[in-house]
């Protein structure tokens, strides 16, 4: 059973942050809206209260184009490049070192740690661990932290409003709660413009993400009576279509929001045999059980992996993981039609 290894408390941690001078702040690899938006409100908030604080990338990979619009994301610094004395390291919505990737070292030179998290983990890599895994959003508890700080304003607004919004799908996913709504109504108080976000982050597909989206949907197969659906994505398609990576993300909602579906999941090749893996939930179901498996992780409803191997053996296990923890009556069955199916796509799958 994971557990939230939390040690300390939000006021604790901005007595803390009110001790030192010197900060860099970090969250995961591959950063989504919740951790951008967690990292650069808290640098903004440690700069009003007059600190040197740094942003860093936990690789030199850009972040994703859509987020390019928060206030402070041009000036992140990829960890690799960063060599600056720094007093304290906060992590935000990043439970373990490995998902630091090479800010890790970073974090290992600092005297003082700090983690702000919503995953719950069976460890812990700071002096001070503030998790809640009932928090909707990581964001949530940056908000919290700044209003106890006392140094909020309409960018910090923003930055936050964008984590609460991509991590809640706009308020549609089952974490959204009570208290994500609170502060989504206060960030639009401080100045946050929801249609902002809107506009930049939910109405910005590419092209080439509505053309993968029609090879995902022509690859669709349907188990358990319709309640999971499965698709698959390989290097040639990105390079045919001319598409990136980013453009990918949308695509497992689109999956999960087929009527009936339960569980969905799209595998996509990301380079010679390294294969990421995307798992929506509708309901309860706990997709991160079968992400931890692989040694990747998340949330009851969201969660990922990474598979080292070929596409066709990521095919092979992957589902069958979801029959067995998520449909365990439907489970023989299913992993029959499946093994028919990917005999029927053996060539294309190696190809």
């Amino acid at each position: 059973m994971l557990t939230s290894l939390s040690n300390t408390t939000l006021d604790k941690i901005a007595a803390c942050i009110k001790e030192h001078d010197r900060f860099a702040v970090c969250g995961h690899v591959n950063p989504d809206g919740d951790c951008l938006g967690s990292q650069l409100a808290l640098v903004a908030g440690l700069r009003a209260l007059g600190k040197q604080a740094t942003g860093l990338l936990a690789t030199p990979q850009p972040i994703e184009q859509k987020l390019c619009f928060l206030p402070g994301s041009d000036e992140l610094v990829p960890a690799a490049e960063f060599t600056e004395d720094i007093e304290v390291f906060i992590a935000v919505d990043v439970p373990n070192l490995d998902r630091l990737k090479d800010a890790a070292a970073v974090h290992d030179r600092a005297p003082v740690c700090i983690t702000i998290d919503h995953h719950a983990s069976d460890t812990s890599m700071a002096q001070l661990n503030y998790v809640d895994p009932d928090a909707a959003a990581a964001c949530d508890l940056i908000w919290e932290l700044l209003k106890i700080l006392g140094c909020i304003d309409a960018e910090q607004a923003l930055c936050v409003l964008t984590g609460i919004m991509t991590d809640t799908g706009r308020f549609s996913y089952q974490n959204t709660d009570p208290t994500c709504l609170i502060h989504a109504a206060e960030t639009v108080e401080a100045g946050a413009e929801p249609n902002v976000v809107a506009r930049e982050f939910f109405q910005s597909r590419s092209l080439a993400s509505l053309r993968l989206e029609q090879v995902v949907l022509e690859r669709m197969m349907f188990f358990c009576d319709g309640q999971f659906v499965f698709s698959y994505l390989k290097d040639s398609d990105f390079d045919r279509i001319g598409a990136i990576r980013d453009d990918a993300e949308i695509l497992i909602d689109v999956l999960r929001g087929i009527a009936g579906v339960r569980v969905a999941l799209i595998l996509k090749e990301n380079g010679e045999g390294v294969i990421r893996g995307s798992l929506r939930a509708k309901d309860d179901t706990d997709v991160a059980q079968v992400a931890r498996f692989f040694g990747g992780g998340g949330h009851r409803a969201a969660a990922g992996l990474t598979f080292r191997g070929s596409l066709f053996e990521a095919c092979a296990a992957v589902p069958s993981k979801v029959f067995e923890d998520c449909f365990a009556q439907e489970a023989p069955a299913a992993t029959q039609r499946l093994r028919e199916l990917l005999s029927e796509q053996r060539v294309e799958l190696d190809g």
